[in-house]
């Protein structure tokens, strides 16, 4: 019997030649990544640290996003002991306020790579699995340990495969699709599974796989991973020309999973799910008709080039209504960069939108975006929990850029496809 990819990867990690489901290993990470919690976890290990030192001074990412910039003096105080840390035990990789959002910079730098683990002290790590990582979120105290030891120890866990087959509608996106296969499976569905992405896969842009794979989590998956193709490669390259296709590792032909699923994106339609589960899936038309007061596209999740870019296109000639607040949040300082050389920046702001600086602020209720009471929300970020954008007195709805756009425009959750068979959009 061949073996999984999660199976694969970890056996490496561990220096193993194979690995059974179930077994408990002890791996070394190629990196950790933490952000503005770095301080509260090299508290746990201060005299360690100044005793023994990092495991490696490479190991540690350091991305100050989640409060950037400080909304407060508690939060510059928390940078300012983060940005110490950094100096005094040469932290090789850091990045301060501006520079983006940690998972989409740990891509687009290369700091997570083809058949490497990488853990995080942040649940949306999986967004690695995109590039073909092995990548998952660990608390504190395992950060802690694992940058004086440079180990960490994991069950093996079983494998669901996710196989897609045809090609997404227009006017339907990525976003769409993993919502829809939360929907299907629940917010436990994956508990503590690796999930495989097999299949058409040729449509899924890189910006579409780190979609998918950033809210693996959020159906309870360790890990979510995507095979190295051409498109993979073609990214690898541009971002890394270091790079070599024997770093890849991927699932066996005859490998044994957990379950098999199967997905038509012929039959996907866009989708929103409702505030307080992520697994509250419906189509945006059950929905339609919703009043909103704050729109938010970007994030970890859907804010790339080709978020933004689709939402410009479906405002370009319109206006944000006038009920409406829409924000928008560029994933790093590169995006940002290239929205205002393409144009889209200025698409958006012409249309009324507020463009915001990168970061975590409004996605987690932390700043630059808090709802008041009352107040719904319709954002393209990962997660719906009550309280999640500020007060729990407020309604959250996900779904993506274009429905966010369409219903940006119409002061109401609408179809994006009411837009699209219009002319306008993607």
């Amino acid at each position: 019997m061949g073996a999984t990819f999660a199976q694969k990867v970890l056996a490496r990690a561990a220096g193993r030649e194979n690995a059974r489901v179930g077994e408990i290993l002890t791996v070394r990470p190629t990196r950790i990544l933490s952000h503005d919690n770095t301080a509260a976890i090299i508290g746990k290990i201060e005299g360690e640290l100044e005793e023994y030192g990092l495991d490696r001074p490479d190991l540690p990412v350091v991305v100050l996003d989640h409060v950037a910039p400080a909304r407060d003096t508690k939060t510059a105080d928390n940078h300012k002991r983060i940005r110490e840390y950094v100096s005094r035990h040469d932290v090789q990789h850091f990045f301060d306020v501006g520079e983006g959002i940690c998972h989409q910079v740990m891509v687009e730098r290369a700091l997570a790579r083809p058949g490497e683990v990488v853990v995080g002290s942040d649940s949306h790590t999986c967004t690695y699995g995109a590039v073909n990582a092995f990548a998952t979120g660990i608390d504190r105290t395992e950060a802690a340990a694992v940058l004086l030891t440079g180990e960490t120890w994991f069950k093996v866990p079983p494998t669901i495969k996710v196989v897609l087959e045809g090609t997404l509608p227009p006017c339907t996106t990525a976003k769409d699709l993993i919502l829809t296969l939360i929907g299907r499976i629940g917010a436990d569905g994956a508990s503590y599974r690796a999930v495989e992405f097999h299949g058409a896969l040729t449509g899924l842009s890189m910006d579409d796989r780190m979609t998918i794979a950033n809210m693996g989590i959020e159906m309870g998956a360790k890990a979510a991973a995507f095979p190295v193709d051409d498109r993979t490669r073609a990214y690898l390259k541009r971002i890394d020309p270091g790079w070599e296709d024997s770093e890849a590792v991927w699932a066996d032909e005859d490998a044994e999973y957990e379950r098999i699923i199967e997905m038509d994106l012929d039959e996907i339609v866009p989708v929103a799910a409702r505030p307080g589960r992520v697994d509250d899936v419906v189509p945006v038309r059950e929905v339609a008709g919703v009043p909103i007061d704050q729109v938010l596209i970007g994030t970890c999740t859907n804010g790339r080039l080709s978020d933004l870019q689709d939402a410009a296109a479906l405002l370009r000639g319109r206006s944000v209504a006038t009920s409406v607040r829409l924000l928008i949040l560029p994933a790093s300082r590169q995006v940002f960069q290239q929205a205002l050389e393409g144009g889209t920046i200025a698409d958006l702001n012409r249309a009324g939108a507020v463009v915001l600086p990168t970061g975590c602020g409004p996605c987690m209720g932390a700043h630059l975006g808090v709802l008041a009471p009352g107040e719904t929300c319709l954002s393209t970020s990962n997660r719906n929990f009550p309280g999640r954008m500020g007060t729990r007195d407020s309604d959250i709805y996900l779904g993506s850029p274009l429905t966010a756009a369409a219903s940006a425009a119409a002061g109401v959750i609408t179809d994006p496809r009411e837009i699209c068979s219009e002319g306008g959009g993607a």
